[in-house]
């Protein structure tokens, strides 16, 4: 079992700053403390903000910072993203808190346990619609990847109306394949299942989405570009625009 300290907003809304100053500061190369402790993280601007088949930008493009610790399998780390306020909760950023270990398998696979706090930061909110999941997932090499993740608290939608909170759960496989030196096809595929609270609207709910694109690596930088699809039901579970037949991009430096 993961342990997990759950942090509060007004703690992250006061840190975060201060771990994007540090980013900043310390280019060029992840930090090493001792033996036994690693940092790294990367800063990155996306033409649209998409996420789990829906884009949380409406569109716009967004900024993201990410930084992290490790020791010996384990790992602690906050990002970061600009988002769309015109969306609920109305919030001018996305914060994500983890923490979770590592396991190498053998030497092609490996696994991971996660505990994830997705927090909504500042902008004008009315209510809070943050949440925590658990994430469990199945590695091999840097090719291909399956992840399971549970929800206990969602927030569920119909439309723009929020209903309240239920579970739900996440399934995902990506994929890599070198074509060349230094581009990779890329892809995944998704499913996102609501348990739903009762009959009618509030009746269990689900949706698929995914992409296909490319990647280009050039050092400690990696230009993304995909073509998303998702199903159009998932509009009756949200109230963000869904990615379906559109382009994005994602230029993103790593340290």
């Amino acid at each position: 079992m993961v342990h997990w300290h759950f942090f509060r907003p007004s703690s992250i809304r006061s840190v975060l700053p201060w771990l994007l100053i540090a980013i900043a500061a310390r280019p060029g190369e992840a930090a090493a403390f001792g033996s036994d402790f690693t940092c790294g993280g990367s800063l990155a601007f996306t033409s649209d903000f998409i996420y789990r088949g829906l884009s949380e930008s409406g569109g716009s493009g967004a900024a993201q910072a990410e930084l992290h610790v490790d020791s010996a399998g384990s790992f602690l780390g906050v990002w970061g993203s600009t988002r769309d306020n015109n969306f609920d909760p109305y919030a001018d950023y996305d914060v994500e808190v983890y923490l979770g270990h590592h396991f190498e398998l053998d030497n092609a696979w490996s696994a991971s346990l996660a505990a994830r706090a997705r927090y909504y930061v500042a902008g004008n909110q009315p209510f809070s619609n943050d949440y925590q999941e658990l994430i469990g997932s199945l590695t091999y090499l840097d090719v291909w990847s399956l992840s399971l993740t549970a929800i206990p608290n969602a927030v569920q939608y119909w439309y723009d109306n929020r209903l309240g909170r239920t579970s739900a759960w996440v399934a995902e496989s990506t994929g890599q394949w070198l074509l060349v030196d230094r581009l990779f096809a890329t892809g995944s595929v998704g499913y996102y299942y609501a348990s739903g609270t009762g009959p009618g609207v509030q009746a269990a709910n689900h949706y698929a989405y995914g992409n296909l694109g490319l990647a280009f690596e050039y050092r400690r930088w990696r230009l993304d570009a995909g073509y998303f699809l998702t199903q159009e039901r998932a509009q009756q579970l949200t109230p963000y625009p869904i990615a379906n037949q559109r382009f994005a991009a994602t230029l993103a430096w790593r340290f």
